[in-house]
């Protein structure tokens, strides 16, 4: 668990993907990966998504780290987890979906809006904070909720794109969550969307290298 949550803050961004078919899951994952993004959330509304958690894991193994995003509950979340995810993410605080992730040995990130949330979820058990909607709040309101707690993992999700990107790390995100800003999901994949992927996955990548540089 701790080698996850490792990998998934030094690389920083986490591409949360909508929409995916067996025929589009493992061409984009390549192309997330390609440009650096190797840590991939799949929500579960996406139909047969616990196949394509497996076919991801069986493609790709210890080379991208594969979970489940947009889970409600502790059912949704064993079933995910036995299909090989390694993370759980869920867009509330729900305590036994947190025990059933720490349980299976998983790293769970659980959603949260204020301050009252944050602590509530890392109190729980909770890995790392899923901040939602961020378009919301802003990169302030994570530099600001870092002062009094600087010992709990945030991450931004909605709302981040390359053009904001280093302003959420430098106000203190370990990580950020990228959904349609980086992947959307599309019925007929071409070269030209994936190397349009790849090349878009290489920006946030490189924005947060330069974030944490300083830059």
């Amino acid at each position: 668990m701790q080698e996850t949550f490792q990998q998934m803050k030094k690389t920083g961004v986490i591409a949360v993907m909508r929409n995916m078919t067996p025929d589009t899951i493992l061409p984009v994952a390549k192309a997330l990966k390609n440009g650096g993004v190797n840590v991939l959330e799949i929500t579960v509304e996406t139909p047969k998504v616990l196949s394509l958690i497996e076919m991801v894991k069986d493609e790709f193994d210890q080379d991208v780290l594969v979970g489940a995003g947009t889970v409600l509950d502790a059912e949704t979340a064993r079933a995910a987890l036995m299909a090989g995810a390694s993370f759980i993410f869920s867009p509330t605080v729900r305590k036994e979906t947190i025990e059933i992730t720490k349980r299976y040995g998983a790293v769970s990130v659980a959603g949260a809006f204020t301050p009252t949330e944050i602590v509530t979820a890392y109190e729980s058990g909770a890995d790392m904070i899923k901040v939602f909607p961020s378009s919301v709040l802003g990169p302030k309101f994570f530099r600001d909720v870092r002062g009094p707690l600087p010992h709990i993992p945030l991450m931004p999700t909605g709302g981040v794109d390359v053009n904001n990107v280093e302003d959420y790390i430098q106000a203190g995100a370990v990580a950020v969550g990228a959904g349609s800003t980086l992947v959307k999901g599309v019925e007929v994949i071409t070269e030209q969307y994936l190397n349009e992927l790849t090349s878009k996955a290489t920006q946030f990548v490189n924005a947060v290298k330069n974030a944490r540089k300083g830059g």
